[in-house]
């Protein structure tokens, strides 16, 4: 079966931003908050980062054909490094370009990203935890400034990723995202990780996803499983998310992704990918939908 990761990062080095102030490298993977705490951001055998050839390396030893680089501020912006990445690797990777739309001189950073670079897609991490809203005031997604944004995708034919953070947050604006949805059909949204439901969020997971069956509306599955700790492999309450997600959007709306690198701290490649595959929830041409089909059609079709 061939394979699409949707949702990875390339990170030349650690330079996040976050709830918890600036996060940095510490050497060996590790990443360290500014109040001190520390966690293992990537593969130690990786270092410090992960490379535009580790992630070729990555991809080849798991049989994956292409991916898509997104970015944020977790591992920090990273435009310049993922247009190299995208320019050394044309036919195996492509990027979305990433920016704060709240800086002084964001209409020029736009025109850097989109016209200079080529982005044909922007991302935009709102989430409390390490998006717009970690260090920003609350934002209304359907609000003044991101309808800017939204505009400025519609204007430019840019595809619009979306992580909206987790459920019970005031960035996880369901609603909100829907009527832009419905604003601007000439654009397409993706939406990252699934909506992030939690191990209790089955029940609420199938309300929010029906508010978002749209035409023009696909979610990707990165850190689907990852989202249900302490659970580990075959992530049954994941499996549940994914009979949902069948139910409330249909299986053609649906995209893997790893969000790698940091998950590969977690699980194996091959268990990110098995327990969708042998999940039992989908059929084999949904699978090659689910896997391949879609992201090929939104991403790479442009």
């Amino acid at each position: 079966m061939k394979i699409i990761d949707a949702h990875a990062h390339v990170v030349q080095y650690i330079a996040g931003f976050t709830s918890r102030g600036e996060l940095r490298g510490v050497g060996g993977g590790r990443a360290r908050y500014a109040d001190g705490s520390e966690f293992q951001m990537i593969p130690e055998k990786f270092g410090g980062s992960f490379t535009a050839d580790d992630m070729i390396s990555v991809m080849d030893g798991n049989g994956v054909e292409k991916a898509v680089l997104l970015q944020g501020q977790f591992f920090g912006f990273q435009n310049e490094y993922t247009a190299e990445a995208v320019k050394k690797y044309p036919n195996r990777l492509i990027g979305a370009g990433s920016y704060d739309p709240f800086c002084a001189k964001a209409e020029e950073v736009k025109r850097r990203l989109f016209k200079e670079l080529g982005f044909k897609a922007v991302k935009f991490e709102v989430s409390n935890g390490s998006g717009l809203m970690a260090y920003h005031l609350p934002i209304d997604l359907d609000g003044e400034v991101m309808n800017a944004c939204y505009r400025h995708a519609a204007d430019n034919g840019l595809t619009v990723v979306m992580d909206i953070g987790r459920p019970r947050n005031c960035c996880w604006q369901v609603d909100a995202l829907a009527a832009v949805a419905e604003k601007y059909p000439s654009v397409t949204f993706v939406i990252c990780h699934l909506l992030a439901p939690q191990r209790t969020d089955v029940a609420l997971l199938g309300g929010a996803l029906s508010k978002l069956a749209r035409p023009n509306v696909y979610f990707d599955l990165a850190s689907l499983a990852s989202n249900q700790q302490p659970e580990t492999y075959p992530y049954p309450t994941a499996v549940e998310h994914l009979e949902t997600a069948k139910r409330a959007v249909g299986s053609d709306r649906l995209m893997f992704g790893t969000d790698m690198p940091s998950n590969l701290c977690r699980d194996t490649y091959a268990h990110l990918t098995d327990y969708i595959k042998l999940s039992g929830v989908f059929t084999d041409r949904e699978l090659e939908d689910i896997f391949y089909n879609t992201a090929n059609a939104v991403y790479f079709g442009k």
